[in-house]
């Protein structure tokens, strides 16, 4: 099951003092589950399209 594959990968990485990105994010469900599963940075569409640094540096001040 894909779920117990992220997990273990989620736990692995964690164990062994790193952090986690996620990146492809596309969907509710999908970002629903990383959060629960502990996944520490999550990127994709979802979150926001690729943006040149004057336009991140807006996006990451505006609060969600």
């Amino acid at each position: 099951d894909d779920k117990v594959i992220v997990h273990s990968i989620i736990e692995l990485a964690h164990n062994l003092g790193l952090k986690v990105v996620a990146e492809g994010v596309e969907t509710e469900d999908a970002l629903n589950l990383l959060k629960k599963l502990g996944c520490d940075i999550i990127q994709g569409f979802l979150i926001s399209k690729p943006l040149p640094v004057k336009e991140f540096n807006a996006f990451i001040r505006e609060p969600r």
